[in-house]
Parts: structure tokens; sequence; C-alpha cells
């Protein structure tokens, strides 16, 4: 009794007790049981003989111990024998209890159900579940579920678990929706789905449990979106009733920088600095995304929304996903403002110690107006002691968790602006972002030349090396981007530190740069602004370029195996050319046999150069996830 009371303290201490490994799955109640769903299912309903398995499919089988040992070949193992007549099959075990040896001891009847495989010792199963059985112990008369679970506890410790939740509580199950919005929608009942989806029949449809299309999966999903539905109403509710400071301006930057501006806007974008400048002189914060295709001009907006806020005494946070991006802001901003009385400071992990002190010191003391930087502005280390807007780039990057929590971290009530080029659908807009007001930019500038996409084969690769040629040799600059860095053993993909070797020799009279994600901040930067100041005629990236990145001379670009890429990337990346007034061309270069859904991506955007419709086109290819 001593030693048990020993043993539960050491584990308590250990943090490893039953308690601790459900917290490890996100079970702290038991009403978390209930909602704890399987993974996946396994049909143990009926026996495959021994004489009659086959290797690369999981069975259940049934076979009588004839010889169990611990071996050292390597590692260590328990190495089981069962046997059915005259067929044979080994189990392995690579970790195991010194119980589960003592369990399959010979002459013991064992049920063990797992994947099968072939090795020099013939037939075997690697970690398979197993029972010790007597002859003729039925069989179960339903699936089985296979649960999310972690080290230390077992799945069937998990199923009792469950199964105990399930009949010890009916409150557990008590119905979440109206019959109103149930049944318009044939949606079944919240106990009939979690009853079927931790306790299927053997009819029911496994492969439609795993992919969770079953109407047990579409009640529960349904369940989900209306929680987050609800979740960012609230916290729309709450923004409504927070104080933020009003910032109307006085027109006197704003104004200005539209007087310096070389293009005029176009209607859409003046619709939505009318929706924000509304929205900052309101004393609610402003949470509003706005949402632009590729080169629609977000940024003069953002600019424009800086300036109303300082031009109100407030400070301007502009972040930006990746350092190139931010970096880039940061020029066209300062270009934009030059010998306007707004001071601008740039953050960046790259920046010298004494650079970085600098910066700091001036947006701690509210002397910068302006921060521009990666998200590194929000650290513990940064105060912006005026803040009133905080600009966000490329927001999609985040999901609503944390999107949510970007809000409480140091941003305090300030308002913020949220910028996405990655078109979605508006109704999914509406939906996904909740919590948001959306603007759209839906109209392109002016005297934009479009970009011309072409499909081309691998097998024509030495056209598209001899038309880079002629297009360098014009003095214009391309981009080839491809989707890995390195080697990899699963795909057989050009890399970018092979292509840059490639091309290097190929394009002798071309100067090739190379630009990957895991190059240091500083030599990214250098590389890109070699490239942008036109010392590189060809750039090899990966899709480190995908977003924002602006080079005016750059009219070309090719994309490496582009049948593997999403459309949202293709579009983004198709984006980085056509800024400038000569011809533009995207070469999606691609490898066969292609999937069906890679040509449909393909065709899609071959076909289309509107962001919108490529984002419907996308969801009707994918379907909605």
């Amino acid at each position: 009794m001593a030693r048990k009371k020993a043993a539960a303290a050491k584990e308590a201490k250990s943090g490893n007790t039953l308690a601790d490994k459900l917290e490890r799955i996100g079970v702290r109640r038991e009403q978390d049981l209930v909602l704890h769903l399987p993974l996946r299912y396994e049909d143990r309903t009926h026996l495959c003989p021994l004489g009659a398995l086959k290797a690369g499919q999981a069975w259940q089988v049934e076979g009588t111990v004839i010889h169990s040992e611990i071996q050292y070949r390597g590692r260590r193992q328990l190495v089981c024998l069962i046997e059915e007549g005259d067929a044979q099959l080994l189990l392995r075990f690579f970790h195991f209890y010194p119980s589960q040896h003592k369990a399959l001891a010979p002459g013991k009847r064992v049920r063990a159900f797992g994947d099968v495989r072939d090795s020099n010792s013939g037939l075997e199963m690697i970690h398979p579940g197993f029972q010790i059985v007597d002859a003729g112990t039925p069989l179960p008369d339903r699936l089985t579920p296979v649960y999310p679970t972690t080290a230390g506890l077992a799945q069937d410790a998990l199923r009792k678990l469950v199964h105990r939740a399930l009949v010890r509580d009916p409150a557990h199950l008590g119905e979440t929706l109206p019959p109103w919005t149930r049944e318009p929608r044939e949606l079944w009942g919240f106990a009939q789905a979690i009853a079927y989806l931790h306790d299927p029949p053997t009819d029911a449809s496994q492969q439609a449990l795993d992919e969770r299309v079953h109407p047990a999966w579409t009640r529960l999903k349904f369940d989900e979106l209306i929680a987050q539905q609800l979740s960012l109403k609230m916290h729309r509710r709450a923004r409504s009733k927070r104080k933020a400071p009003r910032l109307p301006g006085d027109a006197t930057l704003t104004n200005a920088l539209r007087e310096r501006l070389p293009f005029a806007l176009t209607r859409a974008q003046q619709r939505v600095i009318a929706e924000i400048r509304r929205d900052l002189a309101k004393a609610e914060p402003m949470q509003r995304l706005l949402q632009g295709d590729v080169g629609s001009g977000k940024t003069i907006v953002a600019a424009l929304a800086a300036l109303q806020t300082i031009e109100s005494g407030f400070q301007v946070a502009f972040m930006a996903p990746t350092e190139i991006l931010a970096e880039q802001h940061y020029r066209k901003l300062s270009a934009w403002l030059d010998g306007l009385p707004v001071n601008i400071a740039w953050l960046s992990g790259g920046l010298p110690a004494k650079e970085r002190k600098k910066a700091l010191a001036a947006i701690t003391s509210g002397e910068a107006h302006l921060a521009v930087g990666t998200h590194a502005l929000f650290q513990d280390v940064v105060t912006l002691p005026r803040l009133g807007l905080a600009i966000v780039d490329e927001q999609h990057r985040f999901g609503v968790v944390q999107r949510l929590a970007l809000r409480q971290k140091g941003i305090g009530e300030a308002h913020q602006l949220m910028m996405s080029a990655t078109p979605i659908p508006r109704t999914l807009a509406m939906s996904f972002y909740a919590d948001l007001d959306v603007s759209v930019i839906d109209e392109m500038p002016p005297g934009r030349t479009p970009v011309v996409t072409k499909l081309v084969s691998q097998k024509r690769r030495d056209e598209v090396v001899a038309r880079v040629r002629k297009v360098c040799a014009a003095s214009g600059q391309v981009y080839w981007v491809c989707p890995l860095i390195e080697e990899s053993e699963k795909l057989e993909l050009q890399t970018a530190v092979a292509l840059h070797a490639e091309l290097t020799g190929t394009l002798s009279e071309l100067t090739v740069g190379l630009l990957h994600g895991r190059m240091k901040p500083a030599e990214k930067a250098d590389t890109m602004a070699a490239f942008v100041r036109g010392e590189v005629d060809v750039l090899v990236a990966t899709t480190v370029i995908e977003v924002g990145v602006d080079v005016p001379n750059a009219s070309m670009m090719v994309i490496e195996h582009a049948e593997r890429f999403g459309l949202a990337q293709l579009h983004q990346l198709r984006g980085r050319v056509g800024r400038g007034a000569a011809e533009s061309v995207c070469i999606l270069l691609f490898e066969e046999p292609m999937s069906e859904m890679a040509k449909a991506r393909l065709k899609v955007i071959y076909e289309n150069s509107d962001g919108f419709e490529i984002a419907r086109q996308d969801l009707l290819i994918r379907g909605p996830g």
C-alpha cells in the first residue's frame, strides 16, 4: 500500500497523472470528453484468417502465441509469434511495458489489429493493438473509434473515459440549436450526432466518417461555425463599448500628399478612403479589413489613413509580415512623405544596435509619428505612447485566434486597419471576418499593363531560357520562382540552390541572384536591393517574393513546377510583374503528368486575372474548408 502511495506521489510530482495527460489533449472537464471526437475509425467487426493475410493494409487477426521474447537487435524490442493452423504472423513492439510481455505468454489466445507488412522474417505487424481473448470471444458490432491521444494514455483507456462521460450525465448532450434552425437544414440532433461519431454502427460509411462528410460531422461543423460567429459578434459588441481617440484630422497632410501624387486615385480608392475617414473620426475603435487585388493601390489608402491620424496628434504603427515587405513600405512611404513634417522610424531585427536604439528612442518619446517594421513593433521593449492607428499588412496570414490576440498586445484602444491582397469572395469575408468591417478596392488603377500568362511544359524549357536571355538583352529583369530550398526525397522538384547553379551556367553573360527564406535578413535585403537597382538580371527565388515586392523593371516571371502551387499563391506571384510600362509575361512551367485538380488550377489562372474571380473558382475547385 505504501509503495502504491509513493508511486502515486511520484507521478503527481512529475506532472504525469491522468489529469495531466488529459490536459495535454485539451480535456479539462468531463464534458470536454464528449467533444473529444475520433480522428478515424477501425473496422474490427470481422477477422481475417492468418493464411489469407496480404501486406499493405490493416487487418484484424486471431492466433495462439507460440513464442514471445525481448530481443536486442539494434534496439530493444518485444517480438511475439502467433500461429493459426499452418500460418504464422510476427507482432513486433519497440515501446512496451513488462505487463504486455507478461500478457503475451506462449499458449495465450491473442486478437490483434494493425497494418501488415513484409519483412525478412515474413509478414509482421508493428505495434498492433491487441487483447487477450478466449476462443469464441464475440467481435465488436460497431466501428472502433481512434482518438487523438498523448504518451501514456492508451486508446482503450480513453475509449472507456469517453463512454463513461457519455452515459453519466445526459446534460452534456443537451440540444444546442432550436428546431427552426435545425429542421430547414435537415441537421441531425446534437445527441444523435455525438453518439454516432463515438459509436458508429457497422453499416456506417467509414469513408464518409473519415473524410468528415457524414451528416453527423455536418451537424458538429455547423455548431462550430455558429460558435465562431457568436464569438466574433461578441468581440464586435465589446468593441462598440470601448473608447478610442477621435481622429478627425484637419486635412493638411492628406491634401498635401494627394497634390503631390503622380497618379489619380480610383473611385474605389476614394470610396474606401471615405469609409476609413468616417471610422477614424468616431470614438469607437475601428476594426476594418481593406481587401484589394494585387496592385489595386492599398498602400496609398493606408498612407492617407496614417496622415489623418498624425494630423490628429497621434502615432501610427505600420506592420508587415516580412522584413523585405516592411522595408519596401518604409521606402515607399518615405518617398511619398519626403518634405512633409512627418518623422518616420524604421524598426527591424536586422538593424545595427546603434540605429535600433535611436529608432526605439524616437518611437518611445513620440518624436516618430510613423513607425514602420515587422511584428517586432509589438515586442515588450517597444512602446508607442500615443498610438492611434495600427496598420497590419497581409493580415490574411493570421487566423481568427491570432487576430484577436494581436489586439491585446499593447494596441490598447487604438484603431486598426488590416490589409490583405489575397481576395476571398465577399460572402466568405463577411463570415470569416464577422468581427470586422470589410472595405474592398474592386477597381484597378488605369495604365497597368495586363500580364500575359503562358502555360509551358518542361519539355520546352530551352525556349523559356532563350526568352529570358532576350528580355534581359532588352534591359528587362526576370524572376524565376521555385517552391523548395533544398533537395527533398519526396518531391523531386527543381530547388532554388540547384536552379541558381543551373542558370548561372546557362546564362553566363547575365548576373543571376538567389533569394530564399533561410538567408539572413541582411543578405535578403542586399540581394533584393541589388535587384531593385538593376544590378541583378535574373532573380532565382522561393515564394519569399510572393507578397508586395515592387520592381517595375521586372517584366517576366517563370514559375517552376506551377502545378504544385495553390491558386492564391500563383496569383500573388504573378502580381510581382506588370508593375511597369513594359508588357509583362508570366510563364507557368509544368511537369507532366498532372492531377485533374492541378490542371483545373492552371486553367483558372491562365483564363483569369481578377483575384476575386480566381478566389471564387478556387472555392469551387477545393470546396469550403
